[in-house]
């Protein structure tokens, strides 16, 4: 099969969707692959590197996409990308469809098989391709909702360790997931006085048990407005594979926040958990809403691309393998039938399909051969 990967054109997006390892691999088993030029510049690897590992560049994504059978992306396509791709073509990458009618629409239009890393599941309910930037994102949280507290920068001027007799910054965690578990370590870490809020009871217990320094909560109501209406900082990081992400926070519980708190929306891929979210860049992270400092950036880990370059690839090269293999045989591997949102202009996840009053079709009815 002929691979193609894109260069990311998000906003401070350095990541790439695949490493000179990988490409090395790919080729050993019989395929071609296609990078665009420079798509690897942000993650410190050179057109060079790629070609020495057996990949052809091509200067234009135009140029990949006219030739690719599977292209390989790290972030959803922007509207400029929308019609460079095709019927016959499948497309891997994070999407968050549920976020955006728009995205949806325009994908369906295209015709384009579509398989989302972020609803890749396995039987166990792990989402092994999410998982990683969820951890990034997660520690990055912590660190994120740290600085912004600073004085200078429009925070309330707390730190987040205590000093003498002074208590530490309060921080609470909405979610106990790969993000949440993240997000709470580092807080422990620089010395937060940290509350987790999780629904699931098994969950919360093994909370308790690994951070026997923080507050393990039920998500009701009450629990929600009181704590957070407490917090120097909030941090989001509720997720439903496939889903919107639940308004947990509303309004009104952000406006009983001190001026100058912060939070950090890591759900904003999925719609975010905050009444008051919405979407950010890098460029510019933040705003200002109900007195208190939003940060709700979409491509957290596109800042430490290195790092996550590395995590993400090492946990998508098997299925991309599959995929390159076998084409829409892959999808007999279920983790990958899961993954896949729309097929030729099919909506074949229901989460996406509910998400915007569109008829769902279950890919076994699209493909007989499963």
């Amino acid at each position: 099969m002929i691979v193609g990967v894109l260069k990311e054109i998000k906003d401070n997006e350095n990541r790439v969707s695949l490493t000179p390892e990988g490409a090395r691999v790919l080729v050993q088993d019989g395929n071609r692959v296609v990078i665009e030029s420079g798509a690897g510049t942000g993650s410190g690897i050179s057109d060079e590197a790629f070609s020495a590992a057996g990949a052809v560049t091509a200067g234009s994504a135009e140029e990949v996409c006219n030739q690719a059978e599977l292209v390989l992306k790290i972030k959803e396509p922007l509207p400029v990308e929308y019609t460079r791709f095709r019927p016959d073509q499948l497309l891997f990458t994070f999407f968050h469809f549920a976020s955006s009618k728009e995205l949806t629409a325009a994908m369906m239009k295209q015709g384009v098989t579509c398989i989302a890393y972020e609803t890749v599941q396995e039987d166990d309910g792990r989402v092994p391709l999410l998982a990683p930037m969820s951890e990034v994102a997660g520690k990055m949280a912590s660190l994120v909702a740290a600085n912004y507290l600073a004085r200078p920068v429009g925070g309330k001027g707390v730190l987040a360790s205590a000093v003498g007799q002074v208590k530490p910054a309060v921080f609470v965690i909405l979610g106990g997931g790969n993000a949440g578990r993240a997000a709470a370590g580092i807080a422990l870490a620089i010395g937060a006085e940290v509350y987790i809020i999780e629904h699931d009871e098994r969950q919360r217990e093994r909370l308790s048990n690994l951070f026997p320094g923080a507050r393990v909560l039920s998500p009701d109501p009450e629990t929600i407005a009181n704590r957070v209406s407490k917090a120097d900082a909030v941090v989001g990081t509720v997720h439903v594979p496939g889903r919107r992400a639940p308004k947990l926070v509303t309004r009104d519980m952000v406006a009983a926040m001190e001026d100058g708190s912060v939070v950090v929306d890591v759900a904003i891929d999925q719609g975010g958990c905050f009444e008051t979210s919405r979407p950010t860049s890098h460029s510019e992270p933040i705003y200002v809403e109900e007195g208190v400092i939003h940060y709700c950036v979409t491509n957290m880990p596109g800042i430490f691309p290195r790092t996550a370059t590395a995590a993400l690839t090492s946990v998508t090269l098997p299925y991309v393998r599959l995929l390159a293999r076998d084409g829409e045989a892959a999808f007999e591997n279920q983790a990958l039938l899961h993954g896949l949102n729309i097929y030729r202009g099919k909506v074949t996840n229901r989460s996406v399909a509910e998400a915007h009053g569109l008829e769902y079709t279950d890919a076994r009815e699209l493909l007989p051969g499963l």
